[in-house]
């Protein structure tokens, strides 16, 4: 039956339809005054308000077009409907409701322009009745995500994710996982039946890289090959793809069967993978892997290398045995994994009865304070810690379990360091604060989710703070009346005489000197760390840069024996005194040479002979 036969829904499609010409503030008025002028009850208002605004939407979504930016009366009525929604004069939920069949109704570029409306109007849409709205914000953007996906639509789930954030409290627990369930559904199927002779004769031919030898493997099952030990592909296939089940059932692993299959596997793995990196065949393949990972050309963002690029956000890869090969030599395939693995194990690791019986104390601790200034009750922390106890009180991690994770976990972290330059270790850095926040994110669903929210300031506090303040700001800038040091100027009258400023002058190291602190630079040298050995290496040049400068005047050929360094010894004993004695004596016919037996005259100082300021502070 249409609306139409019902007079205040007729009434109010009148309105609906006005609508898409008008303000949202005149819908508003209208409502609210055939509101009071009749005498029906508030559901049956809501009611026919839900059913007249809901038959203009759907006509309008039949009859406009998205691509052509005709939407604008649709706009309209969804900014009356939110106004309608905020007055209470039909379900809260009700432009939600629209929105979600509108984006249902639309593909992925319509759900575009959907969304730039529901971020623009975010702030309006969720600012009352945001309780009566979260589920439906919820079933509305996991749909969309569901239909996008993370590899193509990579931008677009993240303003989805984003919306989310932004419209529920930081403290909501919409998506909180409080019992603990995993995500068994998460299957990965691969081919488990072994490779039959015979079906690798047709693969296709490699070229060797320049400048490594083909290798001699012609058996049909792959191997990767460092030394003489060797990891067949075609064996770990099966059981590296089977950790997957292991991941995604955290609890089989307190098994003893699921347990050394976990073990296994991880050996398996952690061998291959360090075949791959000590493989001679593959090392500069997997050089170029590394550097692509770490710098990417400008064009590599665009144009055909664009698909390359965002197959890395895929979060599923393919389980061809055709293409372990391939999987297993990409680096970023590797990390992927040994992240999985680093996350299980930090799982383990946190069933340990030390670790167990910490984390109560802590959530015991955080249940108390809650308790006492009244943010939860009292049998809420009770039901909670029995909760808590029914989680973890039947898992316990063996002693010898847990000194087999620990070593584990430090073996792939030494592998993830791995990498072109400090790569590696930037990224096992990013892995590891990951993983600790995520601990805190685990204490704080354990302590039942408080409320992410610090009070405000009393503003009794707040002018207390400022007074004190400008108090220190007074006592910063008032003058000094007697500063320290001020009357002890004595030291202006006292005179010295030019011999006794002769004797405080320091003296400049002989050549002798520098040399032998040179030969014990050297001695350090072959017991020096990696880190130590760039310091001590400057600190020899620069005593042969000072030996230079205090020979410059008597011995500048020394400069052209040493060699930029490489033969210091001649500072003492390469060159000739008679020769040497010689130069001085040509070279030195029409000025006076000062010796040490000879002294200037009194009150005179001779300035060549005086060594200058920067000479006695190198010293």
């Amino acid at each position: 039956m249409s609306i139409l036969r019902v007079p205040l829904a007729a009434r109010y499609r009148q309105i609906a339809e006005s609508s898409t010409r008008q303000g949202a503030s005149q819908t508003l008025e209208q409502a609210q005054a055939l509101c009071k002028a009749s005498n029906e009850e508030t559901s049956a208002h809501k009611e026919a308000v839900d059913a007249a605004f809901r038959e203009v939407f759907y006509e309008l979504i039949a009859s406009l077009n998205i691509e052509k930016d005709e939407y604008a009366p649709i706009w309209s009525l969804l900014d009356s409907v939110n106004l309608l929604c905020d007055h209470e004069l039909c379900e809260p939920a009700l432009g939600f409701w629209l929105v979600e069949d509108l984006l249902d109704s639309h593909t992925i570029s319509g759900c575009h322009k959907v969304f730039n409306y529901l971020e623009l109007r975010r702030e309006r849409m969720t600012k009352e009745h945001l309780k009566q709205k979260n589920l439906t914000i919820l079933r509305c953007c996991n749909d969309l995500l569901r239909r996008l996906s993370r590899a193509e639509d990579t931008v677009f789930c993240g303003r989805v994710f984003i919306y989310l954030f932004q419209s529920f409290p930081l403290g909501d627990k919409s998506s909180v996982n409080l019992r603990g369930e995993f995500h068994t559904e998460n299957l990965t199927t691969f081919d488990e039946n072994p490779l039959r002779p015979g079906d690798g004769d047709g693969e296709m031919d490699v070229d060797p890289q320049e400048g490594t030898s083909e290798p001699d493997v012609k058996d049909p099952s792959q191997a990767v090959k460092a030394g003489q030990e060797t990891v067949k592909l075609d064996e770990l296939y099966p059981v590296f793809w089977s950790l997957q089940s292991l991941f995604s059932q955290p609890t089989k692993l307190f098994e003893t069967a699921s347990m050394q299959q976990f073990k296994d596997g991880i050996g398996q793995t952690m061998a291959c993978f360090t075949q791959v990196i000590n493989n001679s065949t593959t090392a500069a393949a997997v050089q170029e892997a590394e550097k692509r990972g770490v710098k990417r050309k400008r064009g590599d963002l665009d144009g055909e290398n664009t698909e390359l690029n965002s197959s890395a956000f895929n979060p599923r890869y393919l389980t061809n045995r055709d293409l372990f090969d391939l999987e297993i030599h990409d680096i970023e395939f590797r990390r992927h994994m040994l992240v999985q693995a680093l996350i299980l194990l930090d799982f383990l690791l946190a069933l340990t009865s030390q670790s167990k019986a910490k984390l109560v104390n802590t959530i015991n601790t955080i249940l108390k304070e809650l308790v006492d200034t009244g943010k939860l009750k009292e049998n809420q922390a009770k039901s909670n810690t029995m909760m808590m106890k029914a989680i973890y009180e039947k898992l316990t991690l063996s002693d010898e379990d847990r000194a087999w994770v620990i070593e584990t976990r430090r073996t792939i972290e030494k592998y993830l360091e791995e990498g072109n330059g400090q790569e590696g270790r930037y990224y096992l850095r990013m892995v590891n604060m990951v993983l600790s926040r995520d601990k805190n994110w685990a204490i704080w669903k354990a302590a039942n989710c408080p409320e992410i929210k610090r009070d405000p300031v009393d503003a009794s506090v707040d002018l207390q703070s400022q007074d004190a303040l400008h108090e220190i700001s007074i006592q910063a800038n008032r003058p000094i009346l007697k500063p320290d040091g001020a009357d002890q100027l004595a030291f202006l009258s006292e005179s010295e005489s030019v011999e006794a400023l002769k004797q405080k002058r320091p003296n400049i190291p002989s050549l002798e000197q520098y040399h032998r602190a040179m030969q014990v630079d050297d001695l350090d040298l072959e017991f020096a760390t990696e880190e130590e050995v760039k310091d001590i290496q400057a600190r020899k040049a620069g005593r042969l840069w000072r030996a230079l400068r205090s020979a410059r005047g008597k011995r500048f050929t020394l400069c052209e024996e040493i060699r930029n360094g490489d033969n210091p010894d001649a500072l003492i004993g390469k060159t000739n005194s008679e020769e040497v004695k010689g130069e001085e004596v040509e070279d030195g016919q029409n000025e006076r040479k000062l010796t040490r037996e000879e002294e200037p005259a009194s009150g005179q100082v001779d300035v060549e002979s005086a060594p200058s300021a920067m000479q006695a502070q190198e010293a």
